[in-house]
């Protein structure tokens, strides 16, 4: 289905991760695949940080014999960095089809009483800039052929299109929010704020994207235990991680590939009709 596909992936630095899910998934559908991490804010979590050969060889088995593979360790608070990785992917994959911005910072966080512009600052860069600038670096390959005139937008203004965009040649970018559109996320606020911006700005994106040939969407993946809702690794309390599990309706948490899945269906050409949109996939959750 992505064979001949180009895909980058951020934030996949362990196997437990949903970007090893992802970054898996697309090769197995025959994508090229080079993936971003950031090892030192694993190992900063209760969950710790992984082998990163384990991560590559993992990936590596499921590539199509004619894919290719490349990775690259990057810290994302720079503002540089997210140039420097779209350079470096396209340099070891060629020209990028698709970029899924699935890195996240998390931890050191608090309720509304413990911000402080430091708090604030560090996940905003991280989560909301970094995925911002990905996103712009990997539209600069796509040209402005479709696009009425960038330089000279206004506020407001609508592009118009020169030609009809070619459904079967977009790029696709997919961008990760959380749930806070949907419940509270009491203690985590500079978080569900930098994830919150991301949703909130989806469709603005979106249009901008779309004259040239690319088609952007966001997904809300639910609770997905990578390892965080483990009772021995967790950041939070097991009363909390109990009434999370019994308002599953299916059981249990979300796993990782419940995600790939669908950016993998996104990525492929039965996704070409979707554009523009903030997609809870979560088991039910938010129906309890």
């Amino acid at each position: 289905m992505l064979s001949g596909r180009a895909a980058l992936v951020t934030g996949v630095s362990r196997r437990r991760g949903i970007g090893y899910g992802i970054a898996r998934r697309l090769a197995e559908l025959g994508a090229s695949v080079f993936v971003q991490h950031h090892a030192a804010h694993d190992a900063g979590q209760p969950w710790g940080s992984d082998d990163l050969d384990a991560v590559r060889a993992g990936i590596r088995e499921r590539l199509a014999p004619d894919a290719r593979f490349g990775d690259i360790a990057a810290d994302l608070s720079d503002p540089d960095a997210p140039e420097h990785v779209i350079e470096a992917a396209r340099s070891a994959i060629g020209r990028l089809d698709i970029l899924v911005c699935n890195h996240a910072r998390s931890g050191g966080d608090g309720s509304i009483f413990d911000m402080t512009a430091q708090k604030l600052s560090g996940h905003y860069d991280v989560n909301t800039r970094s995925t911002l600038l990905l996103t712009r670096f990997f539209a600069e390959q796509f040209g402005g052929g479709h696009v009425a005139s960038d330089s000279e937008a206004r506020p407001g203004d609508r592009e118009g299109l020169n030609a009809p965009i070619d459904e079967f040649a977009t790029g696709r970018v997919i961008w990760m929010t959380s749930g806070q559109q949907t419940g509270p996320m009491r203690g985590e606020v500079a978080y569900a704020a930098s994830k919150a911006a991301l949703a909130g700005v989806t469709p603005t994106v979106a249009a901008e994207l779309l004259p040239r040939g690319i088609l952007l969407n966001t997904i809300n993946p639910g609770p997905v235990n990578t390892g965080y809702l483990d009772a021995a690794t967790s950041d939070r309390s097991p009363e909390t991680v109990a009434d999370v599990l019994a308002s599953m309706p299916f059981g249990r948490f979300g796993h990782p590939d419940d995600v790939a899945r669908l950016i993998g269906w996104l990525a492929s050409a039965d996704g070409r009709w979707v554009v523009g949109q903030v997609l809870t996939s979560d088991g039910g959750f938010t129906l309890g």
